[in-house]
């Protein structure tokens, strides 16, 4: 079997192709750039890059970089600059997996092999002939939150050889085979932005724009933002604010006026209704036109922890969900990631609006 492997530098996918090897699959690794060697973001790349002509050099195995930068900015970040300047919360992991590296990737080179591997701690499962995106072993890396926008067609194309594995056993056989990157770190952040920092890059783009932040329960303005869209929904840090904790609880957009809450257990940052729209399933809808109060469970922010919920459809592809416990940080933009109840297959996601809910 012919494998295209994307790797990054980084040691999980270093091991991906270890074992690959083993296993005795031809394999093709594929290192995608989507920076460039400018202060816009290089994402360490050239560093990224020669760790993985060392893994291909180790295995004795082709290796191609190749650019999908000018696709990447078209798409992903022109969706993150635009998301953010509505007052939303983006994903751009998300959009990236979907549209990059399993879009535009498996397009051109994707295609020419039986499978594509990565790094990912995810796995698949066949139910009833159907494949499904499932949960990793190790719930504190499982990274199917980032890949539940993805398509059925392209999930068909994908295997996950890391699933199955707890990240500590990743390391242990990365360090037992001596793979050069065997105690690198793990990469942290936007890949696009590499060593800039998320604020500076927004500001680049979106410039300033001073704003009052007001206490929600008073009305009284107690400090000043730079522009709404450096804060979220449910971010404590960054604000500036002495006599806290605070947290941002609302934004709005027209009158640039960002609200807060003081108090670790201030009920304003938390909620149990989530309106979300445009739901996406990664293998077709598993319920069809009978989800009413059906017991799910779901996650809001990549955690390893799941919010046990009931979901009902409200329209075409709007749903309510009707979580157990109290969310916190409930921002719209978000993408909310949809489970079974038994916290084990990723049907898919939607986006979280901000839309009032009543539910009769």
């Amino acid at each position: 079997m012919k494998i295209a492997v994307l790797i990054s530098g980084g040691v999980d996918s270093a091991v991906v192709v270890h074992r690959l090897v083993e296993q005795g699959y031809d394999l093709h690794l594929f290192y995608i750039r989507i920076g460039l060697d400018t202060d816009e973001g290089d994402c360490s790349a050239e560093e990224d890059i020669e760790m993985c002509s060392l893994i291909a050099a180790r295995y004795g195995l082709p290796f191609d970089v190749v650019s999908l930068h000018e696709e990447y900015w078209e798409n992903v970040m022109e969706y993150a600059l635009r998301t953010v300047k509505q007052g939303l919360t983006p994903n751009p992991d998300i959009m990236c997996n979907r549209i990059i590296k399993f879009g535009y990737f498996e397009q051109r080179w994707g295609k020419d092999f039986d499978m594509t591997a990565t790094g990912h701690y995810a796995s698949t499962e066949i139910i009833d002939g159907v494949k499904y995106l499932t949960t990793a072993v190790d719930p504190v890396k499982d990274q199917t939150d980032f890949l539940a926008r993805i398509t059925g067609e392209q999930l068909s194309h994908l295997m996950f050889p890391l699933g199955k594995l707890p990240k500590a056993e990743v390391r242990r056989i990365a360090i037992e085979a001596k793979l050069p990157n065997a105690f690198r770190k793990d990469s942290q952040g936007i890949c696009f932005l590499g060593k800039i920092n998320y604020n500076d890059f927004i500001r680049r783009h979106l410039g300033e724009r001073p704003g009052p932040i007001i206490e929600i329960e008073t009305g009284k303005k107690i400090g000043t933002h730079r522009g709404f869209w450096f804060h979220t929904i449910g971010q404590r840090k960054g604000l500036g604010l002495s006599g806290g904790p605070w947290y941002v609880v609302k934004k709005n957009v027209k009158d640039n006026v960002v609200y807060v809450s003081r108090g670790y257990d201030t009920e304003k940052q938390y909620g149990k209704l989530i309106h979300i729209d445009e739901m996406h399933f990664i293998s077709g809808n598993p319920w069809g036109d009978k989800c009413d109060n059906v017991e799910i469970s779901f996650k809001n922010r990549h955690t390893p922890d799941f919010f046990p919920a009931k979901i009902t459809q409200c329209g075409e592809s709007d749903y309510i969900i009707e979580s157990k416990e109290k969310v916190q940080g409930i921002a719209p933009g978000q993408f909310a990631v949809i489970y079974d109840k038994d916290r084990h297959i990723c049907y898919g996601s939607g986006i979280i609006t901000g839309q009032k809910i009543k539910l009769s």
